[in-house]
């Protein structure tokens, strides 16, 4: 099973970042809450994000395309680095589920809203997932 993951901001026409895909093993309940499912995405990301940063400690020896694309990016980069930035798994499950539970994003599975925690969620094969963050109204 895949998931594939959008996140866009109301009122803006593009992503606010490309879309990721995720797999999901039978270890995933399905139909899922709302709230595991969540879940299982941040828990899936901080790890993701554990594995880039320890990447980014080894240094690498370059090759000529890869030095001729960092510098189109601007930055060439060879790794070296130690961020040494933790993230706390629950910590971060705990603040995306009350950012959900404060209205600050949107949910969408398969296009059907999920409008709260407790909902179950039905996986299939192809799972596409929006969040759609919303955006506070100045003065207002």
């Amino acid at each position: 099973m895949m998931l594939t993951i959008t996140a866009k901001q109301a009122g803006l026409r593009t992503p606010l970042f490309p879309a990721w895909q995720l797999p999901a093993d039978e270890s995933l309940p399905n139909p899922i809450s709302l709230r595991d499912l969540l879940a299982f995405i941040v828990r899936s990301e901080v790890e993701a994000f554990h594995e880039r940063q320890e990447a980014r400690r080894l240094t690498r020896v370059l090759s000529a395309d890869e030095i001729s694309r960092g510098v189109a990016r601007g930055k060439v980069d060879a790794g070296g680095h130690d961020l040494n930035q933790k993230v706390d798994v629950a910590d971060a499950i705990e603040v995306a589920l009350q950012a959900f539970a404060d209205g600050l994003f949107f949910v969408f599975v398969d296009e059907q809203q999920i409008e709260r925690l407790d909902d179950l969620v039905h996986l299939q094969p192809e799972t596409h997932i929006l969040l759609m963050r919303l955006v506070a109204l100045a003065g207002g």
